[in-house]
Parts: C-alpha cells; sequence; structure tokens
C-alpha cells in the first residue's frame, strides 16, 4: 500500500475539515453518548472552526494519501510552554488521526516520523500531545513512538469532563 504524506496547503482546509469530523467521531462515537458526541461536534468541532484552524498562521497540517484517498492528517502547532519542559521549544501533535478502515497498515507510523522530522527541522526539543486516557490503542501507539507520561489535564467533551494524559518525547 503506497502511503504519502505531504504537508497541506491552505486550500486543503475543507478536506481536512471534513477528514477531522470523520476521524473523531468514528474513533469516538462508540465509546461516549450520542449526545455528548452531538454537542461536541455541533459547538466545539464544527466544519467551520476546523477550516479557521487550517488558515491560521503557524498551524501545520500533513495529509497522508493512498493514491488518490485522503487516509489520515497531522495538526501540528507551536505549543504552549508548559513549566515541565523548562525553557526547551515545544511543538504539539494536537492531532493525528487514521481512517477506521486504514489503521494498522502503518499510516500513523508514517505520519509521526514525519512530525518527528519536521521537529527536528523546526529545532524543537520536545514533541508533546494530549490523548484520552481510556484510548489505550493510541497510548500503545505513542509509547512505542517514544512518548511519555508527564502529566494530565481536562478535556470536555459535550458534558463530560474526562482526562486526557499529556506525553511528550525529547527529539
Amino acid at each position: 500500500m503506497p502511503i504519502t504524506i505531504c504537508v497541506a496547503e491552505k486550500t486543503d482546509a475543507e478536506l481536512i475539515a471534513d477528514l477531522s469530523r470523520k476521524t473523531f467521531y468514528e474513533t469516538f462515537a462508540t465509546h461516549n453518548t450520542k449526545e455528548n458526541m452531538e454537542k461536541f461536534m455541533n459547538e466545539q468541532f464544527t466544519r467551520e472552526a476546523l477550516i479557521k484552524e487550517v488558515n491560521e498562521p503557524g498551524n501545520i497540517f500533513l495529509l497522508a494519501y493512498n493514491n488518490q484517498q485522503a487516509v489520515g492528517y497531522v495538526y501540528l502547532r507551536e505549543g504552549e510552554k508548559l513549566p515541565e519542559f523548562g525553557n526547551k521549544d515545544s511543538i504539539e501533535v494536537a492531532r493525528i488521526y487514521v481512517i477506521n478502515t486504514f489503521i494498522g497498515n502503518g499510516v500513523g507510523k508514517l505520519m509521526m516520523r514525519k512530525c518527528i522530522s519536521i521537529a527536528k527541522e523546526m529545532k524543537k526539543d520536545i514533541i508533546w500531545l494530549g490523548v484520552w486516557e481510556k484510548n489505550t490503542r493510541a497510548i500503545s501507539f505513542y509509547n512505542k513512538s517514544g512518548f511519555e507520561k508527564f502529566a494530565e489535564h481536562p478535556f470536555i467533551l459535550g458534558n463530560d469532563i474526562q482526562t486526557d494524559w499529556l506525553m511528550m518525547r525529547k527529539n
């Protein structure tokens, strides 16, 4: 399966927004109530808000393609200066998702390699991300990619306050 990873253009904003909503729903709908998912998707994770993110300066989006089909994406942003990082520069993997039918085919691994490469090119000492504590498949993937848990923070999905693990990898 020939997977290619490319840096997205601003013209890809609608594709990224649609892919974002599709992959988020595929990943979390079975683990949350319909009401909480609908509230999150309709209030916080709207197509319009996602399109706007793509067009904001400093945000980097990657797209993974299998032939002409977009099968995954990454959203990188220069992250907050968290106390755990000291004075080291960081970049956040704000989102990394693959459509369900391509999970387990190495797409995530290729996208993460590209994230690490970009972080090195940008001279970032730390790559970090947040992941839902109950998303054991993702946590396992991040551990295999060299990430370790360093903190927790709340994530609100609809009316449900969930816990995200914050994980980092030193470059």
